[in-house]
């Protein structure tokens, strides 16, 4: 970073003490403004960066609820609306017990950049809460979901706020939350929540989103040097919402997918991951990973160990933040990896994206890759504004769209500023001038 990035970042530091994934991210943007400053010396003089690092709103509130042993439990909910520059704010809501202030604060500034990348009329936000919702029956998780509700609504509106799911919110919890929400307001304000249910005000690919829009966009990598996804074979790590979905396209686009994995451990399947058992195991029963290898003779289980060790040409982290650091990645590159894109939020290590760099793997950051998902809430809400339904197969063509516009300014960025084929400086270029075209534009606010 030149002098100028670096002043601001210590800023940073010293006021977010304690937040080292907040830290994280705000680096790994910083790290690649440098010509853009150079470029737009307003953006400089009118503090764009540092207004971009302040969250325009940090909510912060208890969530008391009663457990199926009557005992009275005690959460903290977090909503950080962190700029509203393009639009209302809009992110998802990650019920996990690792849930703090400094995770939820990294995951609203991905998502300011993220949902600039896709052109849509959305601003950045996030949030959650420390609940854990594994073992907890359909019971608890309503009642949590309610008194979560109960204070979150008076924050969040279809023209404020549009929160959706992430880890730990899915269409059951996003059900008891907008059930509450329209129980308190009496208002069936259907565009205040994304992910919702077909039958009452979702959408179409919405469910799949995340993981297509990952594979839609290391397609488009890849066919931009005369390649495809058929006949590769490929590595997901994680088996919630966005690596069965990831899997799902993979396979249709041709690919061999021979692993995934949850916080146990990982399967190994040769013959090809059987998808309608992951969803069977994953989407119904809700159970551990380990169980597929009990059905599936051709498969076996590792416990605690790294899927990364798994020979692949593609590699999809699409579990947590961090899980994929510097050692899997040499391992990666050495079993000859050609491909790399997150489907989750800041998967790689800095010290892993640089040995992507290094060895000229073919990278997608999240804020890139895993687009899809939010950008399919923005249709939802325009299906919602308009009182309409569109079929699977125009939703799909519109996602598919929208990765590819994303791909190409990614692409064109990085030529800009002198680092083609780098898609975390094309994405970050992106959209970073956007937003700060946006907020010169709108004045000190």
């Amino acid at each position: 970073m030149d002098t100028h990035l670096q002043d601001i970042y210590d800023v940073v530091l010293r006021r977010n003490p304690g937040e080292s994934e907040f830290h994280q991210a705000v680096l790994e943007v910083f790290e690649s403004l440098a010509p853009v400053v150079r470029k737009h010396p307003e953006f400089a003089e009118s503090k764009v960066l540092e207004r971009l690092c302040e969250p325009e709103r940090q909510i912060i509130f208890r969530v008391p609820w009663v457990n199926d042993a009557g005992e009275i439990e005690i959460n903290r909910g977090f909503r950080v609306e962190f700029s509203s520059i393009l639009g209302p704010y809009k992110g998802g809501l990650r019920f996990h017990p690792s849930v703090n202030l400094g995770i939820i604060k990294f995951l609203g500034f991905e998502q300011i950049f993220k949902n600039a990348l896709t052109g849509m009329p959305i601003g950045g936000g996030k949030g959650g809460s420390d609940f854990d919702p594994k073992g907890r029956s359909d019971r608890e998780i309503m009642a949590f979901c309610q008194s979560f509700m109960t204070e979150l609504y008076r924050h969040i509106g279809e023209y404020t706020d549009v929160p959706a799911g992430d880890i730990g919110v899915g269409g059951r919890e996003i059900g008891y939350l907008f059930g509450q929400y329209k129980r308190i307001t009496n208002r069936y304000e259907s565009g205040v929540l994304t992910g919702k249910g077909l039958g009452w005000g979702g959408s179409l690919v919405r469910k799949e989103a995340t993981g297509y829009g990952t594979v839609f966009f290391a397609d488009e990598m890849l066919r931009s040097r005369g390649d495809s996804f058929d006949g590769k074979r490929v590595v997901v790590s994680g088996s919630g919402n966005v690596a069965i979905y990831a899997v799902e396209k993979a396979q249709q686009l041709g690919a061999r997918v021979v692993a995934c994995s949850d916080s146990g451990g990982y399967i190994v399947d040769e013959a090809g991951i059987d998808l309608e058992l992951l969803k069977e195991l994953k989407e119904v029963h809700r159970e551990r990973i380990s169980t597929y290898v009990e059905r599936r003779p051709s498969a076996t289980y590792v416990a605690d160990g790294s899927i990364w060790d798994v020979e692949c040409d593609i590699a999809l982290p699409c579990a947590t933040q961090n899980e994929l650091d510097e050692d899997a990645a040499v391992t990666l590159v050495k079993n000859g990896v050609r491909v790399v894109a997150e489907g989750a939020n800041m998967p790689s290590t800095p010290s892993a994206t640089r040995v992507f760099s290094d060895a000229e793997i073919l990278f997608a950051p999240g804020k890139a890759a895993n687009a899809g998902g939010v950008a399919t809430s923005a249709l939802e809400m325009q299906q919602n504004a308009s009182r309409d339904s569109w079929t699977h197969e125009y939703t799909e063509e519109r996602l598919a769209g929208i990765m590819r516009g994303i791909h190409e300014r990614c692409a064109a960025s990085a030529d800009e500023y002198g680092a083609p084929g780098n898609y975390v400086v094309g994405a970050n270029t992106s959209s970073f001038v956007q937003l700060a075209e946006a907020v010169l534009a709108l004045g000190v606010i």
